[in-house]
């Protein structure tokens, strides 16, 4: 795989497309942990004597312009942080951007509006995304890759641009990739994976891929429930995914099988109803009332689960102990958090949901080995999956 080491960029335009996918709250953004990922590579391209035009996305527009889905916000951010000027276009390939580009002066940056607000960037049909692709390809002379939580997708600005310009990986894809690999190829024993987030359903490849590779399992967040449910015990009104149960009894078994040892809460938050202020309290998870559900995992569950991570050498950790925005449910997440931190582990913080929880919760973001940028992404490449993006880099241009 070709580095920002192996291109010329000096004189020349960039495109480099970034991941800028960040959480807001009408034009605040509320963590902006994304925009700052990207900040190493822009800054190293303008070093280098590039001009750089960043290409992202944010949320899921169907194609069109939607106005909560502008990253104006984010350009706004961007000039904060970077000391260079940044220019907004706003729109993707069309007038805003071209006259943008044609006028950029040395060491300057370009943010072009939204690429999902181009059909052709996630078309299924190859002629479709290669068009988009072509339009994209027209505004720069080099292409890198650094936008690692889109590198699962096969979309125009990952993938097909890789194919029309000399194209590199930027700073973050390389740290991400060196990242997983140490959770993949070279596994420091024992090792222990916590995985929460509300559906099993959303992380069922991981957990098999897991069950080959890891020494324990440990649940939390929603999808602890399914799990639960599938030994016999009652969950009341939480979350529960009925057409999971005999997958997960099939995993449990897996599990006793191959000597992974599965560790599941001994004790819930469990609340009236899905508010801060309801009424809640803690339970035995093996007696959760009919009329309440789990928003989090008890203080018992947290102490167990940092005991078990007080031993590993390696700890990957993927989605929230329970509903962490809510302060009464924001227990287990904080205990897991600080067991990686207080553990010698090798510790690896990966998905949206978890990095956000850090950072809101007040936790120095130093003291964790690697928080990944890219929750999907990273979910597939455990999963053993090919991830389109990074295989066009390795295949070269």
């Amino acid at each position: 795989m070709k580095t920002l080491d192996d291109l010329d960029v000096a004189g020349k335009k960039v495109l480099l497309r970034s991941d800028l996918n960040v959480p807001l709250d009408g034009d605040r953004i509320t963590d902006d942990g994304r925009i700052r990922a990207s900040v190493p590579t822009i800054n190293a391209l303008l070093d280098k004597g590039a001009r750089v035009i960043v290409a992202a996305h944010l949320g899921r527009p169907k194609g069109e312009p939607e106005a909560k889905y502008s990253l104006a916000p984010v350009a706004k951010r961007l000039g904060e942080l970077l000391d260079a000027s940044v220019t907004f276009a706003s729109d993707t390939v069309g007038e805003s951007a071209q006259a943008a580009v044609a006028a950029m002066p040395e060491r300057s940056v370009v943010l072009l509006e939204n690429v999902r607000f181009n059909a052709g960037e996630t078309a299924k049909d190859d002629a479709a995304r290669g068009a988009f692709a072509d339009q994209l390809a027209a505004l720069a002379d080099v292409f890198v890759s650094d936008g690692f939580g889109a590198v699962h997708r096969k979309h125009a600005s990952v993938y097909d641009i890789a194919t029309r310009l000399p194209a590199g990986a930027g700073l973050l894809i390389q740290a991400e990739v060196t990242v997983l690999k140490k959770l993949t190829d070279d596994v420091a024993r024992p090792y222990a994976v916590v995985l929460g987030g509300s559906k099993v359903s959303d992380k069922l490849a991981v957990i098999a891929n897991l069950l080959e590779k890891a020494d324990s399992i440990l649940v939390g967040g929603g999808m602890l429930f399914t799990f639960l449910k599938a030994q016999g015990f009652e969950v009341g009104k939480s979350l529960l995914e009925e057409d999971q149960l005999d997958t997960v009894k099939g995993y449990l078994r897996r599990a006793a099988e191959r000597g992974v040892e599965f560790v599941l809460p001994i004790d819930i938050v469990a609340a009236t109803e899905f508010s801060a202020s309801a009424d809640h309290e803690v339970v035995s998870a093996s007696a959760i009332p009919a009329d309440r559900l789990g928003l989090d995992i008890g203080p018992e569950s947290g102490k167990l689960f940092a005991n078990k991570l007080s031993t590993a050498k390696t700890i990957f950790w993927n989605g929230p102990m329970g509903v962490f925005e809510m302060e009464p449910y924001a227990g287990g997440t904080r205990a897991v958090a600080q067991g990686l931190i207080d553990s010698d582990a090798f510790t690896v913080v990966g998905g949206g949901d978890s990095a956000a929880a850090v950072r809101q919760l007040g936790f120095d973001e130093a003291s964790f080995g690697h928080i990944s940028t890219g929750g999907g992404a990273s979910l597939e490449y455990l999963e053993g999956k090919t991830l389109p993006g990074l295989a066009v880099l390795e295949e070269g241009n």
